[in-house]
């Protein structure tokens, strides 16, 4: 310290009078010379460990900085992949999905016309048992109706004639007994 207080002394103090020395190599030369002399004399260590720290620091700042973007770009690839995979899982889901509905359609589709099919034969068959049903019925009335027409006629003339209602009785003997 004592140093500083002497180059402050010789720097602010002339000899005889007060004021601008304008010959530069006498003053601030000289001045500006002892003060970068005390400055490196006295800063190298202070200023080389100062800037060490620094360096080792920023060293290490870089290099957790490296670490966690090598961390960071890794998880980066794994989220990808995951999502690639996600991707991939989903379009194959979709897929199926579409395949399973286009299977069910089919089905839905192919059961409806076996359906239709066996209504259709189903109504056909009842058409046919009505038809057959109304038919049975209107041979039986129509037999009937002859019949009783036949019944009547044969009443008729077996009235008027007795004697063909003799002859028709030998007749029906005659039948039942050459059997």
């Amino acid at each position: 310290m004592w140093v500083m207080d002497a180059v402050f002394l010789l720097a602010t103090e002339e000899v005889g009078h007060f004021g601008i020395n304008t010959n530069l190599l006498e003053t601030n030369v000289i001045n500006l010379g002892i003060l970068i002399g005390v400055l490196v004399y006295f800063g190298r260590g202070v200023l080389g460990k100062t800037l060490g720290d620094r360096q080792k620091q920023i060293a290490t700042a870089i290099a957790e900085a490296e670490e966690r973007q090598k961390v960071a770009a890794a998880r980066l690839a794994e989220a990808q992949q995951k999502l690639t995979q996600a991707k991939q899982e989903a379009q194959r889901i979709r897929e199926e999905a579409l395949a399973r509905a286009k299977a069910a359609k089919e089905e839905i589709i192919a059961q409806a016309k076996r359906e239709i099919e066996r209504l259709k034969e189903t109504a056909s068959q009842d058409t046919s048992a009505a038809t057959e049903r109304a038919i049975a019925e209107i041979r039986e009335r129509i037999a009937a109706m002859a019949l009783a027409e036949a019944e009547n006629q044969l009443k008729a003339r077996l009235s008027q004639n007795p004697d063909l209602q003799r002859t028709l009785v030998d007749r029906s003997i005659a039948l039942l007994g050459g059997k």
